[in-house]
């Protein structure tokens, strides 16, 4: 394997730029990385990169050779991966991106049960609130909302997200009811910065029959995060406009209170993300498969619709 080695230390350093982002995605040290890429060098007799303190550039020998073997060789990772099992059962780290609310909500109480259905295969979670680069960042699953589908990323619909507006029944006591998304100005607010832009979010509610309007109140607390907005709701601090998965439990318990019954925003779905490949790696599939089944028994998408 060491010959694989040494072309997956060359291949992702001539793709990523560097030898600390190719060791970072391997699991190695620059060092090793960069004499992996020495050790090929010398067994070809070609000099493959031209070395600053600055930059990592390729050779016109090295260009070549990465457009001869690229392909080949994600062919031959997807292959192992693919037959990467112990006993007949998929194996290997399974790295996974979801957003955090989410995820801690809905992803993390099936692990027992996927853990314990696939012993081999080992869940590596990072909790994103943003747009991971999925096949850049080497990730094997995504899951939430909003991931852009670049060419070679398939999308699994879980379920569509819904923007509703809530409070805390204490909140509202002896105030009035809002009869139209404009009425919400005269509130305080429990308000969403966006972590991509850094500006408060906004949303336009529909009902369903033509009649549309901006949903804005007055900020009176600033989150980045869903869930933290629904806690912050619950004790009273002001409206809130919540996704229906992290308004759900709060709303059943009647900790919140629909505002504008009939009115909503579509934020769009909630989906698994999975790079598109002909050799799909065993644990990859398995636990898409999983999740698919998981969220369709617990009928999830009926149980997020607004209304």
């Amino acid at each position: 394997m060491d010959a694989l080695n040494h072309l997956q230390s060359f291949v992702l350093s001539a793709e990523l730029g560097s030898f600390s982002a190719a060791a970072r995605r391997l699991g190695l040290t620059p060092a090793a990385v960069s004499k992996n890429v020495a050790r090929l060098e010398a067994s070809l007799g070609l000099r493959l990169f031209q070395r600053s303190t600055r930059r990592l550039t390729l050779t016109e020998g090295g260009e070549r050779f990465l457009q001869q073997i690229g392909g080949a060789l994600a062919t031959l990772r997807e292959a192992i991966a693919g037959v990467a099992e112990e006993g007949g059962q998929p194996a290997g780290v399974l790295k996974i991106s979801m957003a955090p609310s989410f995820g801690r909500s809905y992803v993390v109480p099936l692990l027992g049960d996927f853990i314990a259905r696939y012993p081999g295969v080992i869940p590596d979670c990072h909790f994103d609130n943003r747009q991971v680069d999925l096949i850049g960042e080497g990730f094997d699953v995504a899951i939430g909302g909003g991931i852009e589908l670049t060419p070679g990323v398939v999308a699994r619909e879980l379920g569509h997200a819904h923007i509703v507006a809530t409070a805390s029944p204490a909140f509202m006591r002896g105030k009035a009811m809002p009869a139209h998304p404009s009425d919400l100005a005269q509130f305080d607010g429990v308000a969403r910065r966006s972590a991509g832009s850094g500006r408060l979010r906004s949303w336009i509610l529909r009902d369903g029959q033509g009649g549309e309007g901006v949903a804005e109140s007055r900020p009176r607390a600033i989150f980045d995060d869903p869930d933290a907005m629904a806690q912050a709701a619950v004790m009273g601090v002001g409206v809130a406009l919540l996704p229906m998965p992290h308004a759900l439990t709060h709303l059943r318990s009647g900790a919140l209170i629909r505002l504008l019954p009939g009115w909503h925003a579509d934020s769009g779905p909630l989906s698994v993300y999975y790079p598109s490949k002909k050799l799909l790696p065993a644990k990859t599939r398995v636990f898409v498969d999983f999740l698919l089944e998981q969220f369709r028994q617990r009928d999830f998408a009926a149980q997020i619709r607004p209304d």
